[in-house]
């Protein structure tokens, strides 16, 4: 259990007005106690609560999980048998308000509700939300662990380009690569894209064939130890065209130009439309179809955006992506895309793969 971080929570929890919340995102619990178990569709929450100047923490657990002694400070367990409603009621202060995270689906906190278990409910998922947005020197360290491990397989992917191969062949080959290199799996579905496919900025791998000429879009990222890594690198696989090139080089600039006023104080829309109005400038303001970035760390998305209207400043330590794209359909499509770690200063730019504009020998 770290105290520290539950800590932060609480401390996120009474700016609202809260003394007690249910957490039942496992990756929040995980984050919080070092228990991580999924639960499908039976009921797993811990509970933090304001004691004195202290904390309580109860773990709530279906014993056909795995043993969480040691994960709270008390632990509550029942079986398929049983209606876990009346024993975390039990444990509830029914004179407070109760918050809440987004993960307690209905079927558990109407319940919750309709045994008055507290004297209101109140969605509470950013007290934890904010927390995990600030990484502290151990997780930057496992970002940078997760985004080098990137950076390496993009030198693999490229290499995979070739005459005849698939979309789907490299996009299946990869995760061999990514567990060659020591992550664990994907932090989310590789993209893998082959000329006017790019142009579709969520385009899943299919039976596209390469050939030579080929603008490769390629938008990864693995889960190593825990954390996640996200990049996105566009190729030429011929001389590029004046057009292709005007598109690339627009968007490698507004990259570039976003990662430059990264700092604390900047707000998140400045960000974003700083490399927006690049774009616009250049006359490809409609192709550039959604927000610049997201942040990241033990789950590929996580809340708070980097988009036009997000006006809160950036933190120490808060890390997102920063992803540029123009997209014209039937034409091409460009993103550029590196993670970011905000420092005293300015930010740490996680990735190292070039941005140039690239030539693949195929």
């Amino acid at each position: 259990m770290s105290t520290n971080r539950i800590e932060r929570v609480l401390g996120n929890l009474e700016r609202q007005g809260l003394d007690q919340m249910l957490v039942c995102d496992p990756m929040s619990i995980w984050y919080l106690t070092g228990y991580y178990t999924e639960p499908y569709e039976r009921f797993l929450a811990l509970l933090i609560a304001r004691e004195g100047d202290g904390a309580r923490t109860v773990m709530f657990c279906n014993r056909l999980f795995p043993d969480a002694t040691g994960a709270a400070q008390k632990l509550v367990t029942f079986d398929d048998t049983q209606d876990p409603v009346p024993l975390v009621a039990a444990e509830l202060d029914p004179s407070k308000r109760l918050g809440v995270d987004k993960k307690l689906v209905a079927n558990w906190l109407l319940p919750l509700m309709d045994a008055h278990a507290a004297a209101g409910f109140e969605l509470a998922s950013a007290a934890v939300d904010g927390a995990r947005s600030i990484k502290d020197a151990e997780e930057q360290r496992l970002m940078r662990q997760a985004s080098h491990t990137n950076d390496e397989a993009m030198n693999w992917l490229a290499a995979q380009v070739r005459e005849g191969v698939t979309e789907h062949e490299i996009a299946a080959g990869l995760l061999g690569e990514y567990r060659r290199l020591g992550a664990q799996g994907h932090s989310f579905a590789p993209i893998v894209s082959f000329g006017a496919n790019a142009a579709d900025p969520h385009h899943e791998p299919d039976g596209t064939v390469f050939h030579k000429g080929d603008m490769v879009l390629f938008d990864v990222g693995c889960k190593q130890d825990s954390y996640c890594s996200d990049m996105t690198r566009t190729f030429f696989t011929a001389e590029p065209t004046a057009h292709q090139l005007e598109v690339y080089e627009t968007v490698r600039h507004a990259n570039e130009a976003a990662e430059a006023i990264v700092r604390p104080g900047v707000t998140f829309a400045q960000i974003d439309l700083t490399a927006r109005h690049i774009i616009e400038d250049a006359g490809y303001g409609e192709y550039f179809t959604h927000r610049l970035g997201h942040q990241i760390g033990l789950e590929d998305h996580e809340p708070g955006d980097v988009s036009a209207t997000h006006d809160e400043p950036v933190q120490v330590g808060q890390c997102f992506s920063i992803e540029p794209g123009i997209y014209i359909p039937g034409d091409i499509g460009v993103r550029i895309e590196d993670l970011v770690i905000v420092t005293e200063d300015g930010c740490e730019v996680l990735n190292h793969y070039s941005h140039e504009a690239t030539v693949l020998e195929v």
